[in-house]
């Protein structure tokens, strides 16, 4: 992970304090263990906590550089299917709050989504947006830059909940690696 990429503040997913159900050591050898996802670039990260932490899930957590108070080190980067069931099971709840904390970010995807071939749109990306959805966004678009989500669904017919398509779009990328066109995570 070059330094751009680098997450400073994680979200904790899930943690155990006895290690991974599939470590085969005794669990007098095991280590809690803390999964969570990156605010910045979503990336999944499996952490070892300090010695007496008991992050809780949906906490904020430093990993950046420097000191940390409830994180020791970052073990290993994570892939959707190594993620524990609760692991899985909080992940929308969580990419929610991020996603909502970030709003400004997110809705300046709407204002500055381009096409990506002469056939595919950036805002086709999103689940549930096809060709007709897509201009009813560009068209309003043209109308003057959106301000928040809010405004998004109030301006384009039959867009309800544009946050919910973007946490959605955000699951499929983090599940499938190779996926072609990666918008939100890297």
């Amino acid at each position: 992970m070059q330094n751009d990429e680098r997450e400073d503040y994680v979200r904790v997913l899930d943690y155990l304090p006895y290690g991974h159900p599939g470590d085969s050591r005794p669990v007098y050898q095991k280590k809690p263990i803390v999964h969570s996802v990156g605010e910045h670039h979503f990336t999944l990260l499996e952490l070892i906590p300090k010695e007496g932490v008991v992050p809780k899930p949906h906490k904020r957590a430093y990993v950046g550089e420097g000191d940390r108070n409830e994180i020791d080190h970052v073990k290993r980067r994570l892939r959707y299917d190594e993620l524990t069931h609760g692991a899985k099971i909080e992940l929308p709840y969580v990419l929610e709050k991020i996603v909502l904390e970030n709003e400004d970010k997110f809705v300046a995807f709407f204002n500055k989504a381009q096409p990506l071939t002469t056939r595919l749109h950036q805002l086709e990306l999103l689940p549930g947006i096809g060709k007709k959805l897509m201009w009813a966004i560009l068209d309003e678009r043209k109308k003057g830059d959106f301000k928040n989500f809010k405004d998004i669904a109030d301006r384009v017919k039959g867009l309800h909940h544009p946050e919910r398509l973007i946490i959605h779009r955000i699951v499929e990328e983090l599940k499938d690696e190779h996926v072609k066109y990666k918008v939100f995570t890297r």
